[in-house]
This record gives C-alpha cells, sequence and structure tokens, in this order.
C-alpha cells in the first residue's frame, strides 16, 4: 500500500549536505571506496556490511575507551551476539567528555523552579557523589536505584553509579508502592535515591510515606538517599529523622572521603541500565541493557538521524520509568544542553511546554503523540503565540502519530521543522525507525529504518514484504540488543519474548509496513491487532480515523469474541458535558468506514468516562480486553489509573446484539 501524498516537509540539497547524516555518508564513500548517492543506499550498506558500518560509527562518534580492539563482531547470533569483544569504555566517561563552562543541564519543575549546571559543574558534583558511593561499598555490577522525578540529581546520580561499572535503574515517584516493589525487588540495590515529594497538576505529592514501605520491604537497601524537591534541605533533613537507613543527599555528598573521579573500565556488554518492561500482562521483565550497544545506537541516533551537536538545546517530555529518559540523557555525549521537566505538560495551561521551549531556546522538542493528539483537542496554536525561532525539530513516540498529528504540527505548530515519529522501546532501549534531517516527512509515516538495523516486515510465511502488512522483525544482530534479562538464568524468558516466532530473528512485536519511500508505517501492536472475519486491523487505523471526531477526546479499541468470531469494540471519552447519542454514534461509524473498510466499522461504539493507560501514557488495550472478557490483569500496578478498569467490567451493552 503506497503512500501517494505530498511530503509535508522536504530539506533543501543544501540543508541535506550541512547535515550529519550526509557528512556522515560522505565518510563511508570516502573510507570504504562507495559511491552511496542517498540515505537508501548508505542504509542498505549499513545492513550488508554491519562490521564496516558500527566501526565506522565508533570512529565518527569519537567513543572515548581505553582499548576498542581489532574485532567488531565475534559470534553472529541472535540471541548471544558479540559486538566489540576485545573492547573497554565506560559509560559516565563518554557523556562527561566536555567539561567546559557551556551548560550541560537545565531543570525546569511545575512550580517554576529553574536550575542549570555547566559541564565542568557536572563533572564536579558527579566526582563528589561517586565518592559518597564508594564510601558505602559501591562497586562494579552493584545496583543503584532512583524513584526520582526527572531533575538535574537524577541525572548526577545515574552518572556517579555508571562511572564506578555499577548498574543503574529507576522509575519514577508516581509508581504505587507494589509498582516498586514489582521492579526493585526482583534486582536488589544497594542504594536507593529517592525524593521526598514533587509537584505535579498543581498538587504537591508526599512521596515519604512510601519510602517507609520500600526500604521496609527491599532488604537489599543499605542507604536511602533522600533528594529533597518539594521541602528545602532542612525541612528534607527533619523529615527522614526516623526513617530507617535514610540520609540526605547533601549529607551523604559531605561525609564522603574526596576522591578523584576515575572511570571503571568495562567490557562492550557489561550491564550498564535495567530496565522494565510495563508490566500489566504480569510481573514486569528486567530488561538489562549493556554499556557499549546503548551508547553506540544513542550516538548513531542522536548525531545522524536528530543532527544534534553542541548548538542544540534538546528537550523530551518524559519520567525516570520511561526509556526515553536514558535516551535523553545520553545527549550529553554530544556536548548539548539538555531540558530536564518535572510536572504536568499541561499546568498551568496547554502551552506552558512552548513557553518553555522560547524561554530555554529548545531545538529539539521530544514528546508523545498522546500530547500532540491532546493540545490539537486544546485548539492550541504555538505558532500564533510563540516565536519558536530555535526550533527545528519535533519528536513523537509512545504510539503511532496519526496523519492528523503531522498535519496539525505543521499548519498550528511551525511549518519548518523535521517532524519525526520514532519507534523501538524499552526493549532496545533506542529505535528501530526513525528520523533523518536528509529526508522528506510523509503524513503517518516514520521516516526512515536506522542505520545498521535489519529491519524489515514479515508476513505469516516468514517472507519479507513491502508495501503490505505484517510482523516488524530485526533479521540480523546489532549492538543495543538487551544482554538478557536479571533473573533469567537459562534466556528462556529473552528467548521467549523475541525469538519465538522465527528463531535467530528478533520479532518485535509491531504490526507495521515498509513503504515505497522505505518510510515506516506502524499499525500497533501485534498482540492488539484486530481479527474480525479473519482479517487482520492494526487498531492504529481505527484511533487516525477517531481522532477526526471533535467529540471524542479519547479512544481505545478492543476485539470482542462473539459468536465464534471476534467483533470490534471502540470505547469513547467525549468532551465534557457530551453524551453518546444515536447521532454521534453514526457520525463515528461514517468516519472510520468513509476512510478504512466496512470491517473496521466498530460492533459497537461505548462511552466511559476514562481510559487506562500506563504510567509511560500508552493505552492497554490487552488489559481492557482481559476486563472484558471476565479475564484478570495481573498487575494493575503498572497503571497510571488502574481504577478505569473497573469502567470495562460487566458492561450491559456488550452482553447483547
Amino acid at each position: 500500500m503506497s503512500n501517494p501524498v505530498a511530503p509535508l516537509w522536504q530539506p533543501t540539497p543544501e540543508a541535506v549536505a550541512a547535515t550529519q547524516m550526509d557528512q556522515f555518508r560522505r565518510r563511508v564513500n570516502d573510507h570504504h571506496q562507495q559511491a552511496l548517492p542517498d540515505y537508501g543506499a548508505l542504509y542498505q550498506w549499513s545492513v550488508d556490511n554491519r562490521e564496516s558500518f558500527w566501526g565506522e560509527l565508533w570512529d565518527f562518534g569519537e567513543v572515548v575507551a581505553s582499548a576498542r580492539g581489532e574485532r567488531v563482531l565475534g559470534k553472529d547470533t541472535m540471541p548471544g551476539a558479540e559486538w566489540f569483544p576485545d573492547a573497554r569504555l565506560n559509560f559516565a566517561e563518554n557523556l562527561l567528555r566536555f567539561r567546559d563552562d557551556r551548560v550541560a543541564l537545565i531543570e525546569r519543575l511545575e512550580n517554576g523552579g529553574r536550575r542549570q549546571l555547566t559541564y565542568a559543574q557536572l563533572f564536579e558534583k558527579v566526582e563528589r557523589l561517586a565518592a559518597a558511593l564508594v564510601s558505602v561499598g559501591v562497586g562494579k555490577g552493584d545496583r543503584v536505584a532512583g524513584f526520582m522525578p526527572n531533575i538535574i540529581d537524577t541525572v548526577v546520580a545515574m552518572l556517579a553509579t555508571t562511572s564506578l561499572g555499577a548498574i543503574w535503574t529507576s522509575c519514577s515517584p508516581d509508581f504505587g508502592i507494589n509498582g516498586v516493589l514489582d521492579r526493585f525487588g526482583q534486582v536488589e540495590p544497594k542504594v536507593l535515591f529517592a525524593c521526598e515529594g514533587y509537584y505535579y497538576n498543581g498538587k504537591t505529592i508526599d512521596s515519604l510515606p512510601r519510602l517507609a514501605q520500600i526500604v521496609e520491604q527491599i532488604e537489599s537497601i543499605q542507604q536511602l538517599v533522600v533528594v529533597p524537591v518539594a521541602r528545602d534541605a532542612s525541612q528534607t533533613a527533619d523529615a527522614i529523622g526516623g526513617l530507617d537507613r535514610a540520609t540526605t543527599l547533601d549529607a551523604f555528598t559531605e561525609t564522603a572521603p574526596a576522591r578523584p573521579l576515575s572511570f571503571e573500565q568495562t567490557a562492550f556488554n557489561h550491564p550498564l541500565y535495567i530496565m522494565y518492561s510495563s508490566g500489566t500482562t504480569g510481573v514486569p521483565k528486567c530488561i538489562v541493557h549493556g554499556v557499549g550497544g546503548t551508547l553506540l545506537q544513542h550516538i548513531k541516533e542522536h548525531r545522524l538521524h536528530t543532527d544534534i551537536s553542541r548548538d542544540d538545546t534538546l528537550f523530551y517530555f518524559t519520567t525516570c520509568g520511561w526509556m526515553m529518559w536514558n535516551w535523553l540523557v545520553s545527549g550529553l555525549a554530544c556536548g548539548a544542553t539538555l531540558v530536564l521537566y518535572d510536572g504536568s505538560p499541561f499546568y498551568p495551561a496547554a502551552q506552558c511546554l512552548w513557553d518553555m521551549a522560547d524561554e530555554e531556546n529548545i531545538s529539539v522538542f521530544g514528546t508523545s503523540a498522546k500530547y500532540i493528539a491532546a493540545l490539537e483537542k486544546a485548539d492550541c496554536k504555538p505558532r500564533e503565540s510563540h516565536r519558536l525561532e530555535h526550533l527545528r525539530a519535533v519528536l513523537s513516540t509512545g504510539s503511532p502519530l496519526a496523519h492528523e498529528g503531522f498535519r496539525y504540527v505543521y499548519r498550528d505548530i511551525k511549518a519548518d521543522v523535521c517532524l519525526s515519529s520514532i519507534s523501538g522501546g524499552t526493549d532496545i532501549v533506542s529505535c528501530f525507525a526513525l528520523g533523518n534531517p536528509a529526508l522528506p516527512v510523509y503524513p503517518g509515516e516514520l521516516q526512515c529504518r536506522g542505520l545498521g538495523m535489519a529491519v524489515e516486515v514479515w508476513n505469516d510465511d516468514g517472507k519479507p514484504v513491502l508495501e503490505d502488512k505484517g510482523e516488524l522483525v530485526c533479521a540480523r544482530s546489532f549492538p543495543c540488543m538487551p544482554i538478557g534479562f536479571w533473573n533469567d538464568p537459562d534466556g528462556s524468558k529473552y528467548h521467549g519474548a523475541y525469538f519465538d516466532n522465527w528463531p535467530g530473528v528478533w520479532a518485535h512485536g509491531d504490526y507495521a509496513e515498509i513503504t515505497e519511500h522505505g518510510g515506516v508505517i506502524i499499525y500497533g501492536r501485534s498482540d492488539a491487532v484486530l481479527n474480525p472475519g479473519g482479517v487482520r486491523i492494526g487498531t492504529a487505523e481505527i484511533y487516525r480515523q477517531v481522532e477526526k471526531v471533535e467529540e471524542v477526546l479519547d479512544s481505545i479499541c478492543i476485539g470482542q469474541e462473539w459468536r465464534d468470531d471476534v467483533r470490534v469494540v471502540l470505547f469513547v471519552v467525549l468532551r465534557e458535558g457530551l453524551t453518546l447519542d444515536d447521532e454521534l454514534t453514526q457520525k463515528i461509524r461514517t468516519t472510520i468506514r468513509a476512510n478504512t473498510t466496512p470491517r473496521h466499522v466498530p460492533a459497537k461504539v461505548i462511552q466511559v468516562a476514562d481510559i487506562p493507560r500506563t504510567i509511560s501514557g500508552k493505552i492497554v488495550e490487552l488489559a481492557v480486553r482481559n476486563v472484558v472478557h471476565g479475564k484478570p490483569v495481573k498487575n494493575q500496578e503498572a497503571l497510571a489509573n488502574p481504577q478505569a478498569l473497573k469502567l470495562f467490567e460487566n458492561l450491559a451493552a456488550l452482553s447483547g446484539e
């Protein structure tokens, strides 16, 4: 299925030539005796010559390492590939390569608080905190956890941890107690950094009651370091007086013996991060990512696919429980200025992040597809109210960005930006398909597949297809594959998550299509694909149409087992004061049918007050489907609003025709 639509944006030849992506293409031609004319040719070369590509990227990205080794790839299997098997390096050393007076981090809180650090000041803070961690016995392979908002201290804690060869893991402070225990309880951290409170949507939330429970129930925590956010330092010290194993951040760093910052050199595949699957179908999987693969992949995605340099100010709206935080922080390796925001993206008003974009001269603005859709529903038009003179790129992820979302950005935010919908996930702490400043932007499409990633779409017979829907796979090994899962000694959980469908081939679980110009369309998760009458339908195809209906604020679509088949059921959240009647139901169905097929039209449209989402904002189609069918949802702690599941129980509307 081709996309006949004209591009919404196209870089000029001069702009293309100025990108790091095109600089890299010319470098490959020069170093490898190639005549690659464009990105399509460069991509194919990078997949056909993975060792040459990743070796060239290492040099281009100026990776800091005590040893690289001659070999780029040892054993070439999935799982178990051996990338740069002789290398020795440190992740934090690469993110702290700049030590000058340029601004490294800007912290913005919802309540108006603002702090900043230069690269030199960041180095000093990491040095002091690493010394404190050493003083309590943290070393190579130990786990250090963060129950933290997206603030400067969280970045410092991660860098101090990884400078020692220890492993960083985090979740955001909006997690409930069971969600924290399900995650940190599995990996047994030695030290926990935690805020005493935080701000969200005009409220101040106190974290101290949960901290007491966490320390009580996770015996491995030897030291709880409490970071003041909603209280000042002295108030925090008073408030934690009776808290077991607790100290304030200031006391922790001030009492530790001084120690020059040194960087523990580790193997390429040494554990760096432990991240967690959303866990809506069971206890979260603990996904272990390696030092070298994460670093190389992020350098590639930042410098080549996003064109980030020292002159950029990079912002991504994220929490510390979402892999986009890890992705954002790696921007330090490019020497860019990072903006860390913590709070609601709509408080006190819909345009608050765009106010910040102007105030901080943000050049790359990252967010979620849900945020863009909500902005449009709120009739927010930053193009008319803000300068956005530095803004050159908008990134979107979390779920597929609808065609209308693309058009909204160009119509109402800024006409001259590279809008990149990106897709990958926690599983690879990066992207399979993403943006490219050297390519045009088509509505509804991710611009390209990532360099060095053999991304294909396979049909049910395991054959690659173009311009047709199927399973998104990666057919050859790549450096940022997880090392494995924590507490999975025989690798069976890891193998079952990605390699059961086709041995030796990564099946990502997305239902997708590669377009005629090399772009990618994501139609939704494979396990949420609808199957009425045996025809596979991606839920994103339905959401795209529903977003056109002005009265609908949000929606979720599932397949209900009905009379030996599956029928499509659509739940909608309407604007305040509206009630779903026959006329609006018909409008929704007509909109869907006019732009898709009769099979896409829901058999039932039902109004609900809320839709359950994970804490990172993703709708949970499988959880809703389980509730509708009377099956349990095992891990409701993974949800931001688990009470919303009750809205889908025992619905009379689903018991009849």
